[in-house]
C-alpha cells in the first residue's frame, strides 16, 4: 500500500500536471512529447522498462539536446563534443529518443521496437559499445556521475596540453535521487568541487519517488547544500518551465565551479493516474494508461510514429553542431600538436614505448635487482612516463606506499592541469570511477594504485570497466600476509580468486623485476579490459636473466625446467616464486627433479591453446603455492594436485613469522611432495619429516 506521503505527493503532482497540462502545448512541449511517446511505446512493447523518468526529464533533455549540447549526429566520435552521461541509466529509453530523433544512424524506429531484446542497440540500460554515441554504460546508479567527474578531468587535463582550440567541451550529466544516495556520489562530488571542474554540469532529475515510494520515507537531506558544500554552484528550477531551464542553462555555462542544478520534475509526466508515483518508475503504464497518457499530452500518434513536423525541428538539432565541427576539423588540419592529438586519440601507443621497454629489461637482466615488486613497479614507470605522454596516474592517498608518483610528474589541482598525476585522496571507489571516465573520454591512459585489500571498495568500478572493456590500470600493492605488521585488516586472501572471476579483467602478479616490467606492458597494451598489477610490498630476488619476447604475456611458462624427467611441478605467482625456486633447489640436492612453472596471469594462460598449456604444466604430480586463498586453483592442479596457501585470514606480524605460521614455506612443498606423492624421500629425512 502506497505511503501517505506518497499519496499526498501524487495528488500534489497531478494537481500541478493538471495545471500544466490545461494550456494548448507549445512546440517545445510538442517536442519533447515526442520522447514521451517513444518512451511509452517501447516500454509497452517490450512489456517492461523504466517509463517514469523518460517522461518526467523529457522538457529538460529536449532543450538540452536542441539548443545547448555541443555534437553532431552525423560523427558521434567528434573528440571535441559534449559527453552526455545517463547516470540514471534505468531511463535508457531518453538517451535512445533523442539519438533517434536528432538523426544518428544506428537508432531508427525499428532498433527503438527492438527496446531490451537480445543483441537490440536499444539494451534495457545504455551499454557502451551498443551505439557510438552512448558514452558509457551505465545502471549501476552513481557511477555515471562519478565517471563523468572523470571525463571532466579529461577535458581539462588535454585542454591545457593540447589547448583550447582543440580541446573545449563540456560533460553534462542526468542523475537521479538514486545516484545521489549513492556513496560514490560523495566522492566524486567532492573530488569535482576541489578540482573546480566548471564544465562538469548535472542535472539532478528531482522527482522525489524511488522504487520504494516517495524519497521521504529515505531520506531527508538537500542535495544542493551537500554539493555546494563540496564547492559546486548550484540551483532549483522548474523542470516543466521551458523559460527557467533556458535561463538555469545559460547560468550553468558561465559558472566557475561545477554546477548541480536540481529539475523539479513529475516522474510519468502526462500519465493520469501514475504521474508523480513509484508505479510510474519501473514498469510499463499498461494500455489504458498510455493511450490516456498520449491524449493528456494531446499525442494523437499511432505507436512509433512521430509527424514529420516533429521529426524536422529535431533533425535540424542533430545538425547544429555541424559547423562548429568542420571549423574544429580545419583547426585541427592546421594545428601543430595534430599527428600527436590524432595519436593518442585513436589509443595508439607512441613507438618509443617498445624500444624503452627493452632497453630496461637488458639493464634488469643485467643488474639483477633484489626489490619488491611495488618498487620494481616505480621503476618501470620511470621509463614509461617519459616514452608515454598519454600515460596519467594517481593513487587514493598511499602515493608513497604504492610508489606510483615519477620524480618530475606534476599534481592536477584547481589552478594547474598542465599535471600528469591525480591525488584522488582517500576516495578509492571515486578513483576508480574518475579512471574509467578517464579512459573512456579518449586521448589519456590512467593507472591508480591503493592497497589490494581496498579494492573491494572499487570492485563496482572495475566490473564496469571489465563490461565496458576499456584499458585502465590498477597499481594494488601489498598483495598478501606479506605486508605484515597491519594485519589481517590489511591481508589480502580471497582478492585473487574473486578478481579471477570476473570476466574481461586480467589480474597480474609478477615475481620478480622482470615480470613487473612484462606485466606492465601487457597492462598498456590491453585496449579491451582493464588490468591490475598485484604488487608486493616486500623485497624479492631477481629469477629471471632473460630478456627476450614477453614470457608474461602467455599467463605461464616454465621458468625452470627439471634436470631431467620432471618428479612434479611446482606452479607459483608473485611473491611465492622465490620460495618455489628456492625448493626445487634443495629438492635437486636431493635427487628430486621438479620445475617451477611462473603464472603471473592466469586469464592470459586460459586463452593459450591446449598443447602450451599441456607442455607447461606437465604430467608430473602439481604443487600450486600463493599467499592466497586456493579457490580457482584446481583448473591448473587437476583433481590430485595440491595447493598450499591461505585457509582463513591473516594475522599480525612480520612478514618472516606468518609464512612460517601459515606454512607457506619449502618445507611445507617437500612435505607434501613426500606424504601425497611419495617423492622427496630424501629431502624430507634431512628436515626431519620422516
Amino acid at each position: 500500500m502506497a505511503g501517505l506521503a506518497e499519496i499526498s505527493g501524487n495528488e500534489a503532482a497531478l494537481a500541478r500536471q493538471s495545471a500544466l497540462l490545461s494550456a494548448p502545448p507549445g512546440t517545445d512541449r510538442m517536442l519533447a512529447n515526442a520522447i514521451r511517446a517513444l518512451a511509452i511505446d517501447a516500454v509497452e512493447t517490450a512489456k517492461s522498462g523504466h517509463p517514469g523518468m523518460p517522461m518526467g526529464m523529457a522538457d529538460a533533455a529536449s532543450l538540452l539536446w536542441r539548443k545547448h549540447l555541443k555534437f553532431d549526429a552525423a560523427d558521434a566520435s567528434w573528440p571535441d563534443r559534449d559527453r552526455f552521461v545517463l547516470s540514471a541509466g534505468h531511463g535508457s529509453m531518453l538517451l535512445y529518443a533523442l539519438l533517434h530523433l536528432t538523426g544518428h544512424a544506428g537508432m531508427e524506429i525499428d532498433t527503438l521496437k527492438s527496446f531490451r531484446q537480445l543483441h537490440s542497440a536499444a539494451a534495457g540500460h545504455p551499454e557502451y559499445h551498443e551505439h557510438p554515441a552512448i558514452e558509457m554504460t551505465t545502471g549501476p546508479l552513481g557511477q555515471g556521475l562519478a565517471t563523468a567527474v572523470g571525463m571532466a578531468m579529461a577535458e581539462r587535463l588535454l585542454a591545457a596540453k593540447f589547448g583550447k582550440s582543440l580541446v573545449d567541451h563540456r560533460t553534462w550529466v542526468i542523475a537521479g535521487d538514486g545516484c545521489l544516495m549513492e556513496g560514490v556520489s560523495h566522492e566524486a562530488g567532492a573530488l569535482a568541487g576541489h578540482l573546480k571542474l566548471n564544465k562538469l554540469i548535472v542535472l539532478f532529475d528531482d522527482n522525489d519517488i524511488s522504487i520504494d515510494g516517495a524519497t521521504g520515507i529515505s531520506t531527508s537531506e538537500d542535495p544542493l547544500k551537500r554539493f555546494a558544500g563540496y564547492g559546486w554552484a548550484t540551483k532549483r528550477v522548474d523542470g516543466h518551465d521551458f523559460a527557467a531551464l533556458q535561463a538555469a542553462f545559460l547560468w550553468a555555462q558561465k559558472s566557475t565551479k561545477p554546477v548541480m542544478i536540481a529539475v523539479k520534475t513529475i516522474i510519468g509526466f502526462g500519465a493520469p493516474h501514475k504521474a508523480g508515483t513509484a508505479g510510474a518508475h519501473g514498469s510499463a503504464l499498461g494500455g489504458a494508461e498510455a493511450e490516456a497518457a498520449k491524449q493528456a499530452l494531446g499525442w494523437a500518434h499511432l505507436p512509433f510514429v512521430v509527424p514529420p513536423d516533429i521529426y524536422a525541428p529535431w533533425r535540424e538539432a542533430g545538425a547544429r553542431g555541424a559547423p562548429a565541427r568542420r571549423a574544429w576539423l580545419k583547426r585541427l588540419a592546421r594545428h601543430n600538436q595534430r599527428a600527436e592529438f590524432e595519436r593518442v586519440m585513436a589509443g595508439k601507443l607512441p613507438d618509443e614505448v617498445t624500444d624503452a621497454i627493452r632497453g630496461f629489461k637488458a639493464s634488469l637482466a643485467m643488474q639483477k635487482p633484489t626489490l619488491a615488486t611495488r618498487q620494481s613497479s616505480l621503476k618501470t614507470l620511470e621509463t614509461l612516463v617519459p616514452a608515454m605522454p598519454e600515460l596519467v596516474g594517481g593513487s587514493a592517498d598511499l602515493t608513497g606506499s604504492n610508489l606510483t608518483l615519477v620524480k618530475g610528474m606534476v599534481g592536477a589541482s584547481a589552478q594547474n592541469f598542465a599535471a600528469r598525476y591525480v591525488y584522488y585522496g582517500v576516495r578509492e571507489f571515486g578513483m576508480a570511477a574518475a579512471m574509467n571516465g578517464i579512459a573512456l573520454h579518449g586521448g589519456l591512459v590512467p593507472y591508480g594504485g591503493t592497497f589490494f585489500v581496498f579494492s573491494d571498495y572499487m570492485r563496482p568500478a572495475i566490473r564496469l570497466a571489465a563490461l565496458m572493456g576499456i584499458r585502465v590500470i590498477h597499481v594494488h600493492t601489498h598483495d598478501s600476509i606479506g605486508l605484515g605488521e597491519d594485519g589481517p585488516t590489511h591481508q589480502p586472501v580471497e582478492h585473487l580468486a574473486s578478481f579471477r572471476a570476473m570476466p574481461n579483467v586480467l589480474v597480474l602478479r609478477p615475481g620478480d623485476a622482470m615480470e613487473t616490467a612484462e606485466c606492465w606492458e601487457i597492462a598498456i597494451r590491453n585496449t579491451t579490459g582493464p588490468s591490475l598489477l598485484v604488487l608486493s610490498r616486500q623485497a624479492v630476488p631477481a629469477l629471471r636473466d632473460d630478456a627476450n619476447g614477453n614470457k608474461s604475456a602467455r599467463g605461464a611458462y616454465v621458468l625452470a625446467e627439471a634436470d631431467g624427467a620432471r618428479a612434479a611441478t611446482i606452479i607459483a605467482t608473485g611473491t611465492e616464486l622465490a620460495i618455489a625456486m628456492a625448493a626445487r633447489q634443495s629438492l635437486a640436492a636431493f635427487g628430486c627433479q621438479v620445475a617451477v612453472v611462473s603464472a603471473p596471469c592466469f586469464e592470459l594462460f586460459a586463452r593459450q591453446d591446449a598443447a602450451y598449456r599441456a607442455a607447461v604444466l606437465g604430467s608430473a604430480p602439481r604443487i600450486g603455492i600463493e599467499a592466497a586463498s586456493g579457490f580457482g586453483w584446481e583448473r591448473w592442479l587437476g583433481d590430485d594436485g595440491v595447493f598450499i596457501g591461505m585457509a582463513g585470514f591473516g594475522a599480525s606480524a612480520p612478514a618472516e613469522i606468518l609464512y612460517e605460521h601459515f606454512g607457506i614455506t619449502e618445507r611445507a612443498i617437500v612435505q607434501n611432495l613426500w606424504r601425497r606423492f611419495g617423492l622427496a624421500e630424501a629431502a624430507a629425512q634431512h628436515l626431519q619429516l620422516i
